[in-house]
């Protein structure tokens, strides 16, 4: 996780706070980047692909995003029935290239952040 919290608050007005008792990341007050422990019905949907480790959510610009990352960079970002409908999806941190999980956040930090925030660190 310290590697996620370093990728979050090195984005632009990202404070780090709480999520449902979990560790979250928010820029103005919009959760971006949280702590998401599988719960006993998501294990049960996920069967033998439910991952060990330490899984967190980012948020996502819409459903298309999410099924394009789901189906392309599966199993290391994947959703739960507990999603639908919910533009995010879950990362298991144990797989996922460090790469990507930068992007992630800081996209999810992008489809949040107010403008000018954005256009600032765009101009960085």
């Amino acid at each position: 996780m310290a590697y996620v919290e370093r990728i979050a608050m090195a984005l632009p007005g990202a404070d780090e706070g709480t999520s449902y008792g979990n560790r979250a990341w928010k820029v103005r007050s919009k959760t971006f980047v949280w702590e998401r422990p599988l719960r006993q019905r998501d294990e049960d949907e996920l069967g033998d692909a439910a991952p060990d480790g330490t899984v967190i959510g980012v948020r996502v610009p819409d459903e298309f995003a999410k099924q394009v990352l789901c189906e392309n960079e599966g199993p290391a970002v994947f959703t739960v029935a507990h999603f639908d409908g919910f533009d995010a999806v879950l990362i298991d941190l144990d797989v996922i290239a460090t790469d990507l999980l930068e992007d992630l956040i800081t996209d999810s930090w992008r489809t949040l952040a107010p403008d000018r925030l954005v256009k600032e660190f765009d101009a960085t």
